[in-house]
């Protein structure tokens, strides 16, 4: 298999089967229509919203690609371990694990409930830990594989009224680490590829009194080089080089496409 990189070149892949979770919508549906126009069949995973998720379906395949709409809830065990289970069955064994659903809430540390936080942690971060479980071993069996996070600029720089969700993607780095020590041997990798401001329907929603918007960046964001939004094209060529062949000798790694905004 083959495509092209942002029209910069082409680069090849070797698995069959991608899950990409919360692929119905922005960024993961831009991940999900990037992967399978390069040939990979692509399992699209939502939790509710099943319109959304058949229309990335059917795009894919109106382009000559597979994939199959698989709803469900990634953050339980039981949720993940089906998930992936119908995935394979429809598609066969997932090749490509890309973890992008997640949550994320504005509240003072002090708002935080115990419940807000079990879900934050859950859905951002124990999510990958359970795929993870359901489908490392069998990529290690095959000698290939690919899992790609997809973190946050919080968890790099910490950010106000976000404590849950900084602490969750804060430990998302060292979770791809992990993977990385422990499967490497066998051909997989893992990394995070963490988006800055991008042009998502997240992006427009109100944001609380101390974070409103100006000029479509949140007030007291820090400084990024490149002033605009980023894309969700732009994030979903970096998951697909990063599942390709040619990506094979980086692995635990954070990929930060984010025009500039955190520099490390």
């Amino acid at each position: 298999m083959s495509g092209s990189l942002g029209g910069s070149g082409v680069f090849t892949y070797t698995g069959r089967t991608a899950l990409v979770t919360g692929a119905s919508r922005n960024i993961g549906r831009a991940i999900a229509l990037a992967l399978g126009a390069r040939g990979i069949a692509v399992g699209v995973n939502a939790r509710t919203s099943a319109e959304d998720a058949q229309a990335v379906r059917e795009e894919i395949v109106k382009n000559g690609g597979r994939a199959e709409v698989v709803l469900g809830d990634i953050g339980t065990p039981e949720g993940c371990a089906d998930v992936v289970a119908r995935t394979a069955a429809a598609l066969g064994p997932v090749d490509y694990l890309i973890s992008n659903a997640a949550t994320r809430r504005f509240q003072t540390y002090m708002e935080i409930s115990p419940e807000d936080w079990d879900v934050t942690i859950r859905e951002n971060l124990s999510a990958l830990f359970y795929l993870g479980r359901e489908v490392l071993p069998g990529m290690a069996e095959r000698g290939f594989g690919r899992v790609i996070a997809l973190g946050g600029p919080d968890g790099y720089l910490g950010w106000h009224h976000r404590a849950a969700n900084v602490t969750a993607k804060a430990g998302l780095t060292g979770l791809v680490k992990a993977i990385s020590f422990e499967f490497g041997y066998s051909g997989v990798t893992a990394n995070i590829v963490v988006p800055g401001h991008t042009d998502t329907t997240r992006s427009k929603v109100n944001y609380p009194s101390h974070m409103t918007e100006v000029d479509g960046f949140p007030k007291g964001s820090p400084v990024r080089v490149i002033q605009r939004l980023g894309t969700s094209e732009e994030l979903a060529d970096a998951c697909a080089y990063l599942a390709s062949d040619q990506a094979s000798y980086i692995t635990g790694q954070s990929l930060h496409v984010d025009g500039g905004l955190v520099m490390r």
